[in-house]
């Protein structure tokens, strides 16, 4: 049930600023976007927005409390209503196809203490740092494979649809173990299943619904399930050393893992383990040419690589949101919050927080430290992030030795989402080495 706020007591965010930050729309336009959440850290750092359409939320704007909230997974509680900002139409929907329940995809995101912890302990082994530096040499031979595929251009590519695409998705699949011949159908489900607001991703019949970005899902989760219960069946029948047969023949609390649970860990690893990092390789290039000194810098000593890699990440934050709800009463930032009142985590505008990171628009690689949240905090934290870094390093070490330079050869696009997602389109020229 939607809760009713007190809107005599609580500080309430101007509608207009408010409308900003739920939109999908709005995150087409970093301007825009990031214009309303340093309007919002330096007037309302945590307010209550009320939309016409949605529950009445808290939004959460600050470095400090993002964390706060994200640490305390058993007062700040993801999965008692929707861990993603939905209209109340949309959440409608999702209960009676769904047996009354929001739970639509049972991944680590819609669980929480103690069962969030059994099931990642499935896989939290395997992404280990130490465990993910071994697979570096497979990595790089994948790296360079890209790299000159983006070569044989003739000095003119969209970054991001004929490169950034496909390395993460490649990379993340190989270790998947998910065919080649399949991963453009995990490229097409995947922009369909973070991109169900944007008009570019909708699938036809489907995008003059009411409720489209619910049915979107349902819809997109169908084809995902269909696919990974035949993948699934065969890797218990004839496990191997990929990530999948780990899932596939793991046990929690001594019993095989369940249909659905199975696939919310495959969907979540089909889906942002490349999605997220294509976003933010992408956004590091285009950090590079709108603050070309940073450029400068990293080719006259790409030991900056990694620094590079933290700021793209920071930068950009892909993940865009996820929904709290207090389990009982308590206060943050001297405010009262109220048992089931739900909270939306801001992660871009926490990476742009003026009080933790100087200058915070500016793309800066020599920030230190930087202290991001775009992976999240706390026992949420994004079990992929140490891939993500080393994809990323990995690939910017073969590619800028290569390049000479590079500039825009057209507008940058954003994807129409407000929960995850980045470049669709950002057109270069480039001159070779």
């Amino acid at each position: 049930m939607a809760t009713t706020f007190e809107s005599d007591t609580r500080p309430m965010i101007p509608d207009d600023i408010a409308r900003i930050v739920i939109s999908p729309k709005s995150y087409t336009n970093d301007e825009v976007v990031y214009g309303a959440f340093k309007w919002l850290r330096e007037n309302m750092p945590l307010g209550v927005a009320e939309v016409p359409g949605y529950d009445p939320l808290w939004i959460v704007t600050k470095h400090a409390d993002i964390r706060e909230v994200e640490k305390n997974a058993k007062l700040f509680h993801n999965a008692d209503h929707n861990p993603v900002l939905n209209d109340q139409a949309s959440d409608a929907f999702t209960r009676e196809i769904n047996n009354g329940s929001l739970r639509i995809l049972s991944s680590l995101t819609y669980m929480d203490p103690p069962e969030h912890g059994s099931f990642r302990s499935v896989t939290s082994n395997w992404f280990l740092p130490g465990k993910i530096s071994k697979l570096e040499d497979q990595v790089r031979v994948l790296a360079r494979q890209s790299v000159e595929n983006l070569l044989s251009f003739d000095g003119e590519c969209d970054f991001v649809k004929d490169f950034a695409l496909h390395y993460p998705l490649r990379v993340i699949m190989t270790l998947f173990g998910v065919p080649p011949e399949d991963e453009p159908r995990m490229l097409k489900l995947t922009q369909e299943f973070f991109g169900v607001h944007d008009p570019e991703e909708q699938r036809p019949e489907i995008a003059a619904d009411p409720v489209v970005g619910a049915k979107m899902w349902a819809a997109t989760l169908e084809d995902f399930y269909g696919y990974f219960d035949k993948l699934s069946a065969a890797r218990r029948e004839q496990p191997n050393d990929d990530l999948l047969s780990l899932i596939a023949n793991s046990r929690v609390n001594g019993l095989p893992i369940p249909r659905a649970e199975a696939n919310g860990y495959y969907v979540a690893i089909a889906t942002a383990g490349h999605d997220t990092t294509s976003s933010s390789t992408a956004g590091g290039l285009h950090g590079m040419l709108l603050y070309p000194e940073n450029w400068d810098k990293v080719k006259a000593d790409p030991a900056m690589i990694p620094k590079l890699v933290d700021e793209a990440i920071r930068w950009t934050a892909p993940v865009k949101h996820f929904m709290r709800n207090a389990t009982e009463d308590t206060e943050l930032r001297g405010q009262t919050i109220r048992a089931m009142d739900r909270l939306m985590i801001c992660y871009p505008s926490g990476c742009r927080d003026e009080e933790v990171f100087a200058d915070a628009d500016r793309f800066d690689i020599t920030r230190s430290p930087n202290q991001h949240i775009a992976f999240g905090f706390g026992p949420h934290m994004c079990l992929g992030q140490h891939l993500a870094k080393l994809e990323m390093r990995v690939l910017y070490e073969e590619l800028l030795p290569h390049l000479k330079s590079v500039e825009l050869a057209g507008e940058p696009r954003l994807v129409e989402t407000n929960f995850v997602g980045g470049y669709k389109s950002l057109p270069i020229r480039f001159t070779k080495n």
